[in-house]
């Protein structure tokens, strides 16, 4: 039954093919606007480690300015970095599962097999637990441990596209390269891995890259280099050619995350902390009062204002759009339907009831809309491919990562075009079922 009502639904569009096109054009641009509205802001506002949500906490502590709050649009929230020295301090506990402090930096980087030509690249110094910590996947070998951190040894891993870069791909695991002319040695690949929002380290950018190469944080303070992200100071001016002066600042400039699988460990962390700030509150220093934050990684992001309220307003404007498509659609719908009361009058004389007239024009509507959603699926592909390019950074990162037509950005269509099909059919297959037949029948 539900073939023939299609083959009818078929013929009612050659009858009106005006109306056909005009209904599906309407659809498919209100389905396709709101699909790449809708995949923007779900890559901008996901949680990009939801799996663990309930268990990594970025650390924070207010060190800034009495006089001043680090935000003045958010006076609540303390600096997202800490101190050289409150970093370390917080690192050597022993209550976190798992924990890391990092920084970027540039460098060079030469010595591959594949690329002889000396290779910018974006360093993260870290600590071991960087990879376990964020379950970002190895395609060679694995991290460095906690010897290599405290003996600062010269290892290395590489990101995948920088493996191809040097060595074609093939696994490089015990190859040396030599970063600021500084040897390394590679123990790991990783695969690819492209956090959106990069939640760890917001600084140099929410929607960017994952950087080129890792290395243990103590080598970017062996060979005095200066973080690349943000430096923030407020009570000092200090000589940046002296780096222990550096150090020993009140700058932030590090970034502190923990693993806190319960919530006994999340209290037993955060009266560490608190501990720590008391004892250098009695030394002079956090002059401001208490505010140590241990931030779960959603209202990480909500704190740090990854997703703006305009992009929340685009979604709701491209809906709206799609509604005003759909009104129009039910107007047409109905008229269009209207016109054919004798035939649905004869229908039901002959034995068809509401429910059945109701069907059949209903799934003519279904059909409409399923039409519309495959058309809206190529405007929401053009739509993002031109957002691509306008966003385009060569190597990547930015805007330009959240632009991808996926499986995600189809299932948003197909709910779109079921909802656009219940929305803009419901009423007038309804309204033509319940019209009484003999008024239509007696005007044959």
């Amino acid at each position: 039954m539900i073939g023939y009502y299609i083959r009818l639904a078929i013929k009612s569009f050659r009858r009106n093919p005006g109306l056909t096109v005009m209904m599906v054009c309407a659809m498919a641009l209100g389905i396709g606007v709101s699909v790449v509205t809708i995949t923007v802001y779900h890559a901008m506002s996901g949680n990009p480690i939801w799996w663990k949500s309930d268990r990594l906490y970025a650390v924070t502590m207010d060190s800034w300015d009495s006089k001043k709050p680090f935000y003045s649009t958010h006076p609540e929230l303390p600096p997202p970095q800490l101190t050289y020295r409150d970093a370390q301090a917080l690192y050597a506990s022993n209550i976190p599962e798992r924990k890391a402090i990092m920084a970027t930096a540039g460098g060079v980087l030469t010595g591959g097999t594949a690329q002889r030509t000396p290779q910018p690249v974006n360093t993260r110094g870290t600590t071991s637990d960087f990879f376990s910590l964020f379950d970002a996947p190895f395609l060679y070998g694995g991290g460095w441990n906690a010897t290599a951190d405290a003996k600062r040894e010269p290892v290395i891993v590489l990101s995948r596209e920088m493996n191809d870069k040097l060595f074609g791909g093939q696994n490089s695991v015990g190859r040396t390269v030599r970063r600021n002319d500084v040897a390394f040695r590679v123990i790991g690949v990783l695969d690819n891995w492209l956090p959106i929002p990069k939640f760890y380290d917001l600084n140099t950018g929410a929607f960017g890259k994952p950087e080129d190469v890792y290395i243990p944080l103590g080598w970017l303070t062996a060979l005095e280099e200066y973080p690349s992200g943000d430096i923030e100071c407020w009570n000092q001016v200090f000589n940046f050619n002296a780096y222990r002066e550096f150090l020993n600042s009140d700058c932030v400039w590090l970034q502190m995350w923990a693993e806190l699988p319960d919530r006994a460990s999340r209290e037993r962390m955060q009266s560490f902390v608190d501990a720590y700030w008391a004892d250098q509150h009695r030394a002079g220093r956090f002059e401001r009062p208490r505010n140590n934050r241990i931030t779960d990684v959603g209202a990480w992001l909500v704190d740090n204002n990854v997703v703006p309220n305009d992009n929340r307003m685009l979604v709701i404007i491209s809906l709206t759009f799609l509604a005003v498509c759909l009104i129009n659609t039910v107007g047409i719908l109905l008229a269009k339907f209207l016109s054919r009361t004798a035939i649905s009058g004869m229908r039901r004389a002959l034995g068809a009831s509401r429910r059945e007239v109701f069907v059949q024009h209903f799934i003519e509507v279904g059909v409409l809309a399923g039409i519309g959603a495959i058309l809206g699926l190529v405007v929401a592909f053009l739509g993002l491919s031109g957002v691509h390019a306008l966003y385009y950074q060569p190597g990547g990162g930015g805007y330009q990562e959240l632009t991808h037509f996926d499986a995600a950005s189809i299932g948003w269509a197909i709910v779109l075009a079921v909802v656009s099909a219940v929305v803009a059919g419901l009423y007038p297959a309804w309204r033509i079922g319940r019209l009484p037949p003999a008024l239509y029948l007696k005007t044959q």
